[in-house]
């Protein structure tokens, strides 16, 4: 069964006062390459969530990002209510000194000020931990649903095109008699043309033409090309990653097919090895994205 490396999943965990919307995106990858943005707050959890992550995901660009809107009226900012005062009265002093008015601005310039707001770090709530884990659990879900479905879509696709290439191979057969044939008619011209009547072994020259047919036969190509599709759709079957191993199978169909088209000297033959070649690689495309 294939698993596609693109995937999509989000949730929303609603807490007292905020909301943290996770997202987790990933594409495709030779391996797990994790990008990951984290509040500060949530930054201790990195290493959990990337083993959960590694666990579950053996390959791909992942892209995990957590997102929190404050909702609630708790979460205001602290004002130093010293501090601001002693802004206050030492400005004031400056512009008595000066004989400046009163600046009806003065407190908005004074909430701009360093130290107004007191800045506590906030500590991480386990409890509230938990709630966003098991919202990070469903969006990993989420994306892990999406992988496979796309998988699905990918393998019936990938093996539809196994089948063409399979069903081209068979349209070969018809073109190979004929093919020998006319191989066979032209080089005996060819030959009759550079002698210009002179008298030769008849007993050589047929082998010498069974040498080079023997040459040209496609026959342990067709053979291993066969194979090969087969053991593709074995493959695929399979459960684990096996997005590399189908891409080596496929080199291997593509290197068979190259030597059928060289081999081939034959008009049909060609015009059917360049279709499988089209749909091989609409089949390597496919499998950069297979986990």
């Amino acid at each position: 069964m294939l698993h596609s490396m693109t995937g999509y999943g989000k949730t929303v965990c609603e807490l007292e006062n905020k909301k943290v919307t996770i997202e987790i995106k990933s594409l495709n990858s030779k391996q797990l390459d994790l990008n990951m943005r984290l509040p500060g707050i949530y930054r201790e959890k990195e290493m959990s969530l990337r083993n959960k992550i590694s666990k579950q995901l053996q390959r791909g660009k992942i892209d995990i990002g957590f997102y929190v809107e404050i909702t609630g009226a708790g979460s205001a900012g602290i004002i130093n209510r010293d501090v601001v005062k002693e802004y206050h009265k030492q400005l004031s002093e400056i512009q008595d000194e000066l004989g400046i008015e009163t600046d009806p601005g003065l407190m908005q310039s004074i909430i701009r000020l360093p130290e107004v707001f007191d800045t506590q770090r906030e500590e991480l709530d386990e409890e509230e931990w938990n709630q966003i884990s098991r919202e990070f659990e469903n969006a990993l879900g989420q994306l892990i649903e999406f992988r496979n479905s796309e998988g699905m879509a990918m393998e019936k696709d990938i093996l539809l095109r196994i089948g063409i290439i399979e069903n081209l191979l068979n349209e070969v057969s018809p073109f190979e008699s004929e093919r020998i044939e006319k191989i066979r008619t032209r080089l005996d011209e060819n030959l009759k043309e550079y002698l210009n009547g002179q008298s030769i072994d008849e007993n050589r020259l047929e082998q010498e033409i069974i040498f080079y047919l023997e040459k040209i036969d496609i026959t342990e190509e067709k053979v291993r090309l066969a194979n090969h599709c087969e053991y593709f759709r074995e493959v695929a079957a399979e459960r684990n990653s096996i997005g590399k191993k189908l891409g080596f199978i496929s080199q291997e169909i593509g290197r068979e097919i190259n030597t059928l088209g060289s081999k081939a000297n034959n008009h049909d033959i060609q015009k059917i090895v360049v279709r499988m070649k089209d749909e091989l690689e609409k089949i390597k495309e496919q499998l950069l994205n297979v986990l």
